[in-house]
């Protein structure tokens, strides 16, 4: 089929007309139970009627006014998430690279304030953070990066869940301002940080007058069966990057921030034309108040029983190497590469993603059922064994 695109994703070979709930349907009127949700994005699943209604009055109402002016709806929000998040500021953008974009610049800013020349960010190895220049040079992945040098300067990378290695960093540079870490990294393949690991990089942040950074661009807004993956360690970050579930599929990304980060920016240090506009706001409201109502963190940390049944079934499968991750953010590590899988189960009416060649990663939307819990256990477990079976 020819088409005007750009050639930037390698596109499966079908395409969806409508979703409601959990599932979607493409041309053909073929049912798929979502496991992937616009890859963390549709929380609510698809056509939420909450939603629907706010983002239909809201655009009958003003859709976009500028931030030349109050936004009403913007402020609203903004007392909203640093409310949830124990933050004290926000700035609201477009999407993830948007917020973490902004967090880097705030970071920069936040050492430049303090006499630093070159101020420094800590990033980690297997990191995603996003594809414009700067969060293309935080990510962790050089298969992203290649052919867009020349990167920026400022990072200085180490592993991750490797405190030593921050340590050492801290002793060699005396330009580090911040550390940007994901508390899952999920492009990097479902790898979890102990929370008892964020307690101590607190503590290094506090030690050295560094900001403690977190990208919850893909763990925030409920995914984990919190808020903010944070949450689970009671750690504050200083800053935060949301984005993907906060909007339901209506672009909006956000960075939060406390204390001194949070003074940083001033009139004219950043900004943005779309960001933080009246629709996307009253859809991120809408978003916040489903969740609230209708307990779906609570839902989530029910629906662990994704991860278990998965654990159940695959138990002693040669070439299954870790089931893991946190609440409904699910990853499956094979000992081999298994990007083929994503089609064998669209044929099958399931979609998942594979993210670092050999994990299956799952991400369903918030709502799920009992039913869908045990429809896409079935299905993902059974097409595992039968691929693991066959390569043996």
């Amino acid at each position: 089929m020819t088409t005007h695109l750009m050639n930037t994703y390698n596109r499966q070979p079908v395409a969806f007309v409508r979703g409601e709930g959990a599932y979607l349907w493409d041309e053909s009127g073929k049912r798929y139970l979502d496991a992937v949700a616009g890859v963390a994005v549709n929380g609510l699943g698809h056509a939420h009627p909450r939603l629907v209604k706010a983002i239909s009055e809201q655009a009958a109402t003003l859709i976009h006014s500028s931030n030349l002016y109050r936004v009403l709806r913007q402020e609203e929000l903004a007392d909203k998430l640093c409310g949830l998040a124990g933050m004290d500021k926000a700035f609201f953008c477009n999407s993830g690279c948007e917020a973490n974009e902004a967090a880097i610049k705030l970071a920069r800013l936040y050492g430049h304030n303090k006499g630093i020349e070159v101020p420094t960010i800590i990033v980690m190895e297997k990191a995603f953070h996003g594809r414009t220049m700067a969060t293309l040079t935080a990510t962790g992945s050089r298969k992203i990066q290649a052919g867009f040098e020349p990167l920026l300067s400022g990072f200085a990378r180490v592993p991750f869940n490797d405190l030593e290695a921050i340590r050492h960093v801290a002793e060699h540079n005396k330009s580090v301002v911040a550390v940007l870490i994901e508390v899952v990294q999920g492009e990097g393949g479902i790898n979890v940080l102990p929370s008892e690991y964020l307690a101590e990089l607190r503590q290094i942040c506090d030690a050295h007058g560094w900001l403690l950074m977190l990208d919850e661009v893909q763990t925030g807004i409920g995914r984990t069966g919190t808020w903010f993956g944070f949450q689970h360690s009671g750690v504050l970050p200083d800053v935060m990057a949301l984005a993907k579930g906060l909007g339901s599929g209506v672009p909006i990304g956000a960075c939060l921030a406390r204390g001194a980060a949070a003074e940083v920016f001033t009139p004219g240090s950043h900004g943005s034309t779309f960001g933080g506009n009246p629709l996307a706001c009253a859809a991120a409201l809408a978003t916040l108040q489903a969740i609230e109502e209708e307990k779906l963190l609570d839902n989530v940390r029910v629906r662990e029983a994704i991860r278990s049944g998965l654990r159940a079934a695959l138990v002693g499968v040669h070439g299954v190497v870790d089931i893991r991750g946190e609440g409904m953010m699910i990853g499956i590590e094979l000992d081999r590469p298994c990007g083929e899988l994503v089609a064998v189960a669209r044929d099958a009416g399931v979609l998942i993603n594979v993210t670092s060649d050999t994990v299956i990663r799952l991400v369903p939307p918030l709502i799920y059922g009992e039913a869908e819990v045990d429809a896409l256990v079935t299905a993902v477990s059974g097409i595992v064994k039968n691929y693991l079976q066959q390569a043996a």
